[in-house]
């Protein structure tokens, strides 16, 4: 009898033993965000040597700023089908972006003063951003 309870007991521990247990990941997604940059909103600087285009999303909070990585893409001043992440230098002008809360300043400057103002894009330029998400380790 007890060799009996005792395989019956072995049995059901190795059942138990052999279930199969899933570990569940909650990944948190990037985010991508395209818009388009008309001409007319590029505002010259005060002194005349950055033009510079506001995006304002509240989504950009002290998390994005602290934690998240982000990248700017604006679409090629020739090619319009292909983006060139920023900082890049195209012509003589530097474009380069300040993430800030609440969103994100493009910027474009003269990259060596023989031009001190920077030419205006004079049509669309679509932009993409992308923020990663990433765990914070302190």
């Amino acid at each position: 009898m007890k060799k009996l309870l005792f395989l019956i007991l072995c049995t059901t521990t190795l059942g138990l033993v052999s279930c199969k247990k899933d570990t569940i990941l909650q990944d948190t997604p990037n985010r991508t965000y395209n818009f388009d940059i008309q001409p007319n909103q590029w505002v010259l600087s005060a002194d005349g040597f950055t033009y510079t285009y506001e995006w304002r999303r509240s989504d950009i909070d002290q998390v994005t700023l602290d934690d998240e990585g982000v990248l700017v893409y604006l679409s090629h001043p020739l090619n319009s089908g292909s983006y060139i992440q920023l900082p890049y230098v195209y012509d003589v002008d530097a474009y380069s972006y300040e993430l800030f809360k609440g969103g994100i300043a493009i910027d474009i400057q003269s990259s060596d003063l023989q031009a001190p103002k920077p030419i205006k894009p004079t049509k669309v330029v679509k932009a993409k951003v992308v923020v990663i998400a990433s765990k914070y380790i302190p």
